[in-house]
């Protein structure tokens, strides 16, 4: 009976994350049809009169995006809580992959604004990018080109690179929870109702400032790269969670002591995320 209960908290958080996910999808498909790389501060600043009811589109598709990201985390956490995973070391790998390949899709929706946020956001991603040694340009390529190429590598990889590389990270996990979205009404209406009453995160350039905010979920990287050098702050810490994620083990002393560095590196980068917010 305790096992049929665990199973029904961890189907309802995978499922609420899913109905976040068809909703972000949905509206960012109404989005996609009006939007413009080539210019996309305009763009964006001028889809709520472009389209009906473009200013509740494009918060239902910033919101349900939001959701879908902390449903995720949610679900991973209970089921590492629960310790209820059975999978082999590759499909554990490719489910927990899901989380940095959100991540991404979340930071590139963020650039395709245009804004303040998305510029800075932009260009700290590329310098990233290009700190690591031998791959550090062609990744760059591949994902940003920021500075050479605008946002259209970007928009390419936000509607189809990173939703195809996601497709493949959960779809064999997919069978195991159902979203309906009768059976999440609540949620459902919850990310109606914000969308409407909470405008979207839009923020001009302003001329004259020393800190410019990234992401909420950028904060603590970008606090971080104060104190170390770009490949060790940008790539080497956030890459110690995602190895200590993947290789975490079943059972035993060294499961506790995974555990124990991951909670320990989720306290430091929070700490460092409101630090950073301080500055604002």
């Amino acid at each position: 009976m305790a096992r049929i209960k665990e199973y029904i908290i961890a189907n309802r958080w995978g499922g609420q994350a899913l109905i976040s996910l068809f909703i972000s999808i949905l509206s960012g498909v109404v989005i996609a049809l009006q939007y413009n790389p080539a210019e996309p501060f305009y763009s964006t600043a001028t889809l709520e009169f472009v389209i009906p009811y473009g200013a509740f589109w494009r918060g239902l598709h910033y919101y349900s995006s939001q959701a879908f990201f902390l449903l995720l985390l949610c679900h991973l956490g209970v089921i590492l809580w629960q310790k209820e995973y059975s999978y082999t070391r590759f499909s554990w790998i490719r489910l927990t992959a899901s989380v940095p390949v959100t991540i991404l899709l979340l930071f590139t929706g963020y650039v395709l604004r245009g804004d303040a946020t998305g510029e800075a956001a932009g260009a700290i991603a590329e310098h990233i990018a290009l700190s690591i040694p031998l791959l550090g340009k062609p990744l760059n390529n591949l994902l940003f080109d920021v500075m050479a190429g605008g946002v259209q590598k970007v928009y390419a990889n936000h509607l189809i690179g990173l939703m195809v590389l996601g497709i493949i990270c959960v779809w064999p996990h997919l069978r195991r929870y159902t979203a309906y979205f009768r059976n999440h009404a609540l949620l459902s209406l919850t990310l109606v109702f914000l969308s409407i009453v909470l405008s979207t995160p839009m923020e001009p350039e302003r001329i004259g400032l020393t800190h410019i905010a990234g992401p909420w979920f950028f904060l603590g990287l970008q606090e971080l790269l104060r104190f170390l050098p770009i490949f060790w702050a940008g790539v080497a810490a956030p890459t110690a969670l995602i190895v200590a994620l993947f290789l975490l083990p079943e059972q035993g002393r060294e499961r506790k002591h995974t555990l124990f560095f991951i909670l320990a590196w989720l306290l430091g980068y929070t700490i460092l995320s409101w630090i950073s917010y301080g500055r604002i």
